[in-house]
């Protein structure tokens, strides 16, 4: 099954908390929505212009502080309506998580195979890292009440991260005990 171009909907919505360059959108996957949403640079500029000849942003070019040309974009009524008939809307599917760690465990067979360990020793050196980058993010982003209620969605997607990659620090840790 096709998965959704969901893209065009992450844009709109971080366009629609305050007008961003390209760059700053590049540095938002890098920072918040890449903990739960990957895509290629050069996908967001694409679908920049994709969305501005659809009439949903717009973009004004100029020389901003320090003499650099930059383009901003801003989100217009119509893209407002469609972020929020999307925000409004549901689905009935569930999204196909691709794990590419447990593609391999699947083709180990044996307890036995020397390649068993190495691997789950990786990945828990992965997973803890993230899982540390997690919560520094959360002391970072969300240090008062205020903050988680100003911001509360937000808040709920790095809560869920750090108890997702806790967990499977946790399973990784009970198997290699084992």
């Amino acid at each position: 099954m096709a998965q959704k171009n969901l893209l065009p909907m992450i844009l709109l919505g971080l366009i629609n908390i305050d007008k961003k360059t390209g760059y700053d959108l590049k540095k938002d996957f890098e920072t918040e929505i890449g903990e739960f949403w990957s895509v290629k640079h050069s996908q967001i500029y694409l679908e920049l212009k994709r969305l501005e000849n659809a009439g949903e942003i717009k973009s004004t070019t100029g020389f901003y502080g320090n003499k650099i040309e930059k383009t901003y974009y801003e989100i217009t009524n119509k893209g407002k309506e469609h972020l929020e008939d999307w925000l409004k809307s549901y689905t009935d599917i569930l999204s196909v998580n691709k794990d590419e760690f447990v593609l391999k465990l699947y083709f180990i067979k044996s307890r036995q195979d020397p390649r068993l360990t190495d691997l789950l020793q990786e990945q828990y050196r992965l997973r803890s890292k993230k899982l540390e980058h997690l919560n520094e993010r959360m002391k970072l982003v969300f240090p008062t009440k205020e903050s988680k209620n100003e911001n509360f969605g937000h808040y709920l997607i790095l809560d869920h991260a750090i108890r997702r990659e806790q967990e499977y620090v946790n399973w990784l840790e009970e198997i290699l005990e084992k």
